[in-house]
C-alpha cells in the first residue's frame, strides 16, 4: 500500500521537518480534490484532476493509491468517465494515509 522506500528517500532529501510539512501538505491538497469530486466530478477537468491525485501520491509513495487514480486517468482520456469510481478512490486514500499516519507513529 505505501512504498515506504519512497518515503524514507523522500525524508532523506527534505530533512525531517519539512518532510512532515510536505505531509501535511499533500494530505490537504488531495483531500481538497476529492472534496470537490465527491461534489460532482467536472469531466473537463476529471482527467487532471486524476493526473495531479496519482502524481502526488507518487511523489509521497502512496503506491495503491495512485494506481487507482492512474486508472481513473486512463479512463477519463479514454472519456469514460462514469467508470471512474471517486468513492473507490477516496477510500483508497483514507486506507493509504492511515496506514502511513501508522507507519510514521510506529518509527
Amino acid at each position: 500500500m505505501i512504498d515506504w522506500e519512497r518515503v524514507a528517500e523522500l525524508r532523506d532529501e527534505v530533512g525531517r521537518d519539512d518532510f512532515l510539512e510536505v505531509a501535511e501538505l499533500f494530505t490537504s491538497e488531495v483531500e481538497g480534490v476529492l472534496a470537490r469530486l465527491a461534489g460532482g466530478a467536472n469531466v473537463d477537468s476529471l482527467e487532471n484532476d486524476m493526473h495531479f491525485l496519482k502524481g502526488a501520491a507518487l511523489n509521497l509513495g502512496f503506491r495503491d493509491f495512485a494506481a487507482l487514480c492512474k486508472e481513473g486517468e486512463l479512463r477519463a482520456a479514454a472519456q469514460d468517465f462514469a467508470s471512474v469510481d471517486i468513492g473507490a478512490v477516496a477510500a483508497s486514500f483514507a486506507a493509504s494515509k492511515e496506514t502511513f499516519v501508522s507507519g510514521l507513529a510506529g518509527e
